[in-house]
């Protein structure tokens, strides 16, 4: 059975909390983090930075969260915002609001405990690399019955990079509940060091490696072991979490496309000279220069020349409403 953590952010339902950009893991060659999150410490939800927290809850409602994902660098290395952030969110949505953490440090039971107290549900350990398949016996075993004696679910989180039965031994053991397998990705922050180390890309893909769907053939069969692949993250997780946030923030007159863009039409008339055309007040938002309208609408009215000129807008439906496309009508 999937975790509720991996369910949630399958439908697209799980706003990502970046609180801390510094990590001790210094020899990490395969850290996606790009230059604007390493080493800093602001905090982002999602795609928005955090100013207050009053960000940190308008961007879960924006999205209808249903819960939220603690990821770094490192979160361990900043538990007193850490869980500042997890109370907040508790007390704002309610014990419902599942809360899971990704870590590459033990932390100790100290840290376990206050995570739990918290707020934290799940916690997603990712082992160093150079320790995979020596882990028992130490403090990498000793933490996940530690974690779950504190009342969090323990996990493994970890990259495609290779197959390791020690993984399957925990998960047999019962120390871990699952163990996550993203598929191994090259992106902007580490490329360079990814080739350095003989890393290529899949033909066609953008980010995934070559090889790294291999460890499915030793992995893939254990049933609490989950595959997440580069596309699954972008056609399901990033996609999905688009349509939420479109769906919930839309205006009478917006089109919510398949990938969870908003598409309307804009136009520099005056709000007299629609009306006297003959358009709902439901179907038109008064701006400070321009009006946005229905695409469809603006279309009609620019083709029949009741309107010089327009443009469709397709943006993200973010905070910041990044535009994907601008289509002039004339």
């Amino acid at each position: 059975m999937i975790s509720k953590g991996c369910e949630q952010c399958a439908e697209g339902g799980k706003m990502v909390l970046f609180v801390y950009g510094y990590c001790d893991q210094r020899d990490c060659f395969y850290c996606p983090l790009g230059e604007n999150r390493k080493n800093v410490t602001d905090v982002y939800a999602n795609e928005r930075k955090v100013e207050s927290d009053e960000d940190v809850i308008t961007e879960a409602k924006r999205m209808d969260a249903l819960g939220t994902s603690i990821t770094g660098g490192e979160p361990q290395e900043a538990m007193a915002k850490t869980c500042r952030y997890l109370s907040l969110l508790k007390d704002e949505f309610g014990e419902d609001h599942h809360t899971h953490l990704y870590t590459g440090i033990t932390g100790g039971r100290e840290n376990m405990r206050r995570l739990s107290e918290a707020g934290l549900d799940e916690i997603r350990f990712h082992p160093p690399l150079e320790l995979w398949g020596e882990m028992h016996g130490t403090e990498w075993e000793e933490i996940l019955y530690i974690a779950r004696e504190e009342g969090l679910t323990p996990a493994f989180e970890i990259p495609g990079i290779r197959a390791e039965q020690e993984f399957l031994d925990f998960l047999d053991e019962g120390a871990a509940e699952f163990c996550n397998v993203n598929e191994f990705e090259m992106s902007d922050g580490n490329f360079r060091r990814m080739q350095e180390k003989g890393y290529e890309l899949q033909d066609g893909h953008m980010s995934a490696v070559e090889g790294s769907k291999e460890i499915l053939d030793s992995m893939g069969d254990h049933e609490r072991v989950y595959f997440c692949t580069s596309v699954f993250k972008d056609a399901a997780q990033h996609r999905n979490r688009m349509k939420r946030m479109a769906r919930n923030i839309r205006r009478e007159f917006d089109e919510v496309t398949d990938d969870g863009t908003l598409v309307y039409g804009k136009t520099w008339e005056t709000e007299q000279r629609l009306r006297k055309l003959g358009v709902p007040e439901e179907f038109y938002s008064v701006k400070s220069d321009h009006v946005e309208l229905a695409w469809w609408l603006l279309e009609e009215m620019v083709a029949e020349g009741d309107v010089e000129t327009g443009e469709i807008v397709e943006q993200y439906p973010t905070y910041d409403g990044q535009v994907v496309e601008r289509t002039p009508l004339a």
